[in-house]
């Protein structure tokens, strides 16, 4: 073990959930078998662990791989060790996101970070408002484009009340959206000082 402790592993065991865990894997590869998105991505949950072993952080922190997680559990299951997988790929992702270190035109992670910014600021998703911002990142003309592309996606989701055209002007808020925040604003307190951030 005293060839992986590097310093870059013991930055992740501090400051990344469930990173405690990552020096437990041991290279079986079932997790990319597992991912549905195994073919499609440079670095697999087992590569990232081997690479934070052998202290390769800003090749871990500037991948894609920690925001391309759609969280389906599949590697969590299989894994003979039983390892948080998932939570330590989206915390090397909130790691990274906050280092500023984070792949800035990765799809994903503009999507999460819009979803994110989207939820907290009235308790729930409003999802017009966030099919708009997703569609038209890219532009305008990128977005009509998107749109036209989706229309029927989008009109199911009108006839089934998942989408209301008035929510843009008169969003729908959860009874105490200023609780929601402070219970938010809490949480990202206890765990700055659990990990050692300044506030």
């Amino acid at each position: 073990m005293s060839a992986y402790q590097g310093d870059f592993l013991k930055e992740v065991e501090a400051r990344v959930e469930e990173g405690e865990w990552v020096k437990m894997c041991m290279q079986c590869g079932v997790c990319a078998g597992s991912c549905p998105f195994g073919p499609h991505w440079e670095h697999s949950p087992q590569k990232i662990f081997m690479m934070i072993r052998a202290g390769k952080r800003e090749e871990v922190l500037t991948s894609d791989a920690m925001w391309m997680c759609t969280s389906c559990y599949n590697c969590v299951v299989r894994c003979p060790r039983k390892l948080p997988i998932t939570q330590i790929m989206h915390g090397l992702a909130t790691y990274a996101h906050r280092l500023g270190l984070a792949p800035k035109m990765q799809p994903t992670r503009r999507f999460s970070v819009t979803f994110w910014s989207n939820l907290t600021r009235t308790g729930r998703v409003n999802e017009l408002k966030l099919v708009l911002q997703v569609y038209f990142r890219n532009g305008f003309a990128a977005g009509l484009k998107e749109f036209w592309n989706m229309r029927r996606v989008g009109l199911r989701l009108l006839a089934a009340k998942r989408m209301n055209p008035f929510e843009l002007v008169f969003p729908h808020r959860c009874k105490d959206a200023k609780g929601i925040q402070r219970m938010l604003a809490k949480a990202c307190e206890i765990e700055n000082r659990k990990r050692g951030f300044s506030q």
